[in-house]
């Protein structure tokens, strides 16, 4: 049995995790990065290495011998940008604070700023990301309020189940969609992409709507069903059925199990699940799925940001799509 789902419910919920997932990449690195600058600082003493490695990794890496005042020698492995001039062999200046016992070196050239960018880029991205994410959900909401307010017809509507059989391997669900028609005595010739609403699943057949909108031209159009609820359009109007979806009718599932089962005395049937279960299983999913990456290419502190990332893009893929439960 649905549960009730209204789609700015859905809005908020993506929205406060992909909000979330920034705080958390934004606190881990951002305190990172305040250790490094802090560290940074201190290293007042500079002394020459030499490059003993170098094009380590995919970027290029270098691995530099130095010896601090005290005699000690250290090895240590740095990213840089100008990989041409800090080949093997070359002096690499390195700056360190003479106070620590065991002193970590950096980079004393003001241009190698490779490793503290690595905290600092992230953030960046991470912020903005969430901007982007937060300004899709805004102009779904203006193009919705922008079509809800034009001039509005009768029309008769079905509702379709859509299905992706060459779609992603993770999938979110089967998409809503709504077939347009005149009146009843004619085939439906325009098709509305929507996100879904509990009012789909008690639409069996034809039902009369008012449609909002020129329907004569591709631009999405805002459907108000029985009982008044208007549906959130997903993409423009399609005046010839999607390429690479199958389109089904839609199971109605409106009716209460109680109407079906005879249960013995004192039996009840398991309460259904709430509105938010499928967002909880595409947060848990995508975790695990940013969390390995993490594991596989980074290790460390990326293994909880990853994970944060990964369930906050996963729940908004699952809320932007509007896929059914």
């Amino acid at each position: 049995m649905s549960q009730q789902r209204p789609v700015l419910r859905v809005a908020l919920l993506a929205l406060a995790a992909a909000i979330l997932a920034f705080a958390v990449v934004a606190g881990g690195l951002g305190w990172q990065a305040y250790r490094y600058g802090s560290a940074h600082d201190r290293a007042t003493s500079v002394v020459e290495g030499i490059v003993v490695e170098d094009g380590i990794g995919d970027l290029g890496d270098i691995r530099v011998r130095w010896v601090d005042q005290a005699g000690r020698e250290h090895m240590q492995r740095f990213g840089i940008y100008d990989t041409d001039r800090y080949t093997r062999g070359q002096a690499f200046p390195i700056a360190y604070d003479p106070a620590e016992p065991a002193p970590r070196g950096f980079p004393a050239d003001p241009e190698e700023t490779s490793d503290e960018d690595d905290l600092v880029v992230p953030i960046l991205i991470a912020g903005f990301v969430t901007v982007f994410i937060a300004f899709v959900w805004a102009l779904r909401g203006f193009l919705f309020r922008r079509a809800a307010a034009r001039s509005g017809r009768l029309m008769v509507a079905s509702v379709l189940a859509g299905d992706r059989p060459d779609g992603p391997p993770i999938s979110v669900g089967n998409s809503t969609w709504i077939a347009l028609a005149d009146d009843r005595r004619r085939d439906p010739d325009r098709w509305q992409r929507v996100m879904w609403h509990p009012v789909v699943d008690a639409a069996s057949g034809p039902v009369p709507v008012a449609v909002h909108g020129d329907v004569s031209s591709k631009r999405r159009v805002v459907i108000v069903m029985p009982g008044q609820v208007r549906l959130v359009p997903i993409g423009r109007l399609r005046h010839q059925p999607p390429k690479r979806v199958v389109l089904e009718e839609r199971t109605d599932v409106s009716g209460d199990l109680h109407d079906f089962v005879i249960l013995p005395a004192g039996a009840s049937l398991p309460r259904a699940r709430r509105w938010w279960w499928r967002a909880a299983v595409f947060a848990l999913v995508g975790a695990a799925l940013g969390g390995l990456g993490g594991v596989l290419f980074a290790g460390g502190l990326a293994v909880p940001l990853t994970a944060a990332v990964g369930a906050a893009l996963l729940i908004n893929v699952w809320a932007l799509t509007g896929a059914e439960p």
